[in-house]
């Protein structure tokens, strides 16, 4: 797909405004739209949307399905607004951090707050309201498998799927069936999670076009093997008899790094080829109800993956084995027609990886962060991005960056300043101004950068479970000079 030239933002939605300890798609999730709007931006981009959990700190990278949405983001406002709550329902609020997100807090709060909406969902519900509920439920074929594993999980005490008695975890025919009928309350709880957020999202969605605001969402190339979609579909996967993974994904040793043993299970690509990639195809088809372009997070691992024996103690123990490549997307682009796909292509500068994604016209990424600004050339500093590139100041893995500014070496420093011919003085604002500046197609900063803030307010540190996707911006974040400082800078770099 050819990108017309244009830039965005990128922000979590649990990092928007709002009452309930963490963002959602009520007033926050239209004020920061609103921002958008005024600072004459064409694109949200954000993390993978599905439900979260504490035993992986709340990644989004890590999600009990990539079908379906974190019910931490759908609005109890706005569910006040359909009757579902009162506003006495909601009381008392508790003092929740306007600046960061305590999961555990919230989750209490908001999980409570969605049982009693679904008990006045079961005691006034009308015939209207449990149609449309039904037709999500056709509409949506993965609902069914979803709420059943979401309410076999709470019947199991939280226990991973792969150590459920053997009827349950191989899905025998009967067993289902059985569970389905003792747990036909639950799962219908589960069902009607969905379809409220579903509902919230269209809206969202609706009120973005309006705005002429692009939604960018994520691809994680794999899923959690704590999953209904493992558990759902074990075909897909790389598994053993009893439903268990033969090879992990991970990424080999490096200099300097002994690699990393992610624990994914890893497609059974032969077999999703002989479907015609139909499990991918509704994957892809369900998250382009909810976006208009996505970023294919770790796009090596469709050319090719490093599988690593379950058993192993080292990723230093697996191997390269082919992915489906061309193929893949030539069957994908049959099924949904023009792929509107960003390929996140860092750390591995390899000629073939290079081909396949310009077979496509799929834009890599460039971070200013892993440039060496003391080397003339360099593929990270924004004076040298291709126009076929997607352009950051930071992302959800790195340093804010100004925090990164400050850990550089004098000599760094002075390299960065020099090419960018500035002092260091509003260094956030220099390097959005180059990345705007640049020939990237498509030009990224965070919400983070925009308020020139430190690492404190960083995303994500990778390889750590604590502390990470709480930073929550305010509405007064939200400042109007700031739009308009962007919006100028927008108007004279990028159109």
């Amino acid at each position: 797909m050819d990108f017309d030239r244009q830039s965005g933002v990128f922000l979590h939605l649990t990092s928007l405004p709002g009452p309930h300890g963490i963002g959602d798609l009520g007033d926050g999730a239209r004020e920061f739209l609103s921002f958008l709007q005024q600072a004459e931006q064409a694109c949200w981009q954000f993390c993978p949307l599905g439900p979260t959990s504490s035993a992986h700190g709340n990644s989004p990278y890590q999600s009990f399905s990539a079908f379906a949405g974190n019910p931490l983001l759908i609005s109890l406002d706005r569910l006040v607004d359909d009757g579902w709550l009162t506003d006495e329902d909601l009381q008392p609020v508790p003092d929740f951090d306007e600046h960061s997100v305590d999961y555990e807090a919230v989750g209490d709060y908001k999980r409570n707050q969605l049982r009693t909406a679904h008990e006045q969902f079961r005691e006034t519900a009308t015939d209207d309201d449990y149609a449309a509920l039904d037709e999500f439920r056709d509409e949506e074929s993965w609902v069914d498998d979803y709420a059943l594993f979401r309410a076999l999980k709470q019947k199991h005490d939280g226990v991973a799927w792969v150590d459920w008695p053997e009827p349950i975890r191989t899905r025998d025919p009967d067993a289902l069936s059985e569970a389905r009928e003792e747990l036909s309350e639950e799962i219908e709880y589960q069902t009607l999670i969905q379809y409220w957020f579903d509902k919230q999202w269209q809206a969202f969605k609706a009120d973005a076009e309006e705005k002429g605001i692009k939604l960018v969402g994520d691809v994680p190339i794999y899923v959690g093997l704590d999953s209904a979609d493992v558990w759902s579909s074990p075909e897909a996967f790389q598994l053993d008899d009893q439903n268990r993974p033969t090879a992990v994904a991970g990424v080999p040793p490096n200099a300097g790094d002994s690699g990393q043993k992610w624990g994914n299970p890893l497609y059974d690509w032969e077999t999703l080829a002989d479907n015609d990639y139909d499990w991918w195809g509704r994957r892809l088809g369900r998250l382009f109800e909810q976006v208009d372009i996505t970023r294919l997070d770790h796009f090596q691992g469709f050319l090719e993956y490093w599988a690593i024996p379950t058993e192993a103690d080292s990723a230093a123990e697996g191997e390269w084995r082919d992915g489906p490549g061309a193929a893949f997307f030539e069957a994908i682009e049959a099924q949904l027609g023009e792929l509107p796909f960003i390929a996140e292509d860092l750390g591995f500068p390899d000629a073939e990886l290079q081909a396949l994604m310009d077979r496509f016209d799929f834009p890599g990424m460039r971070v200013p962060q892993y440039a060496d600004w003391c080397q003339g050339g360099n593929e990270h500093q924004p004076m040298n991005y291709p126009k076929n590139s997607v352009g950051y100041t930071s992302t959800h893995d790195t340093d804010t960056f100004d925090g990164y500014y400050q850990t550089l070496s004098e000599r760094q420093r002075d390299c960065l300043q020099y090419n960018l011919g500035v002092d260091g003085s509003e260094i956030n604002w220099s390097m959005i101004e180059a990345v705007w500046r640049s020939d990237a197609v498509l030009a990224f900063t965070t919400m983070q950068d925009l308020l020139g803030l430190d690492s404190h307010a960083r995303f994500n540190t990778p390889g750590t479970l604590d502390g990470n996707w709480t930073w929550r911006v305010t509405s007064e974040g939200l400042d109007e000079r700031i739009a308009k400082k962007l919006g100028t800078m927008t108007a004279i770099e990028i159109r």
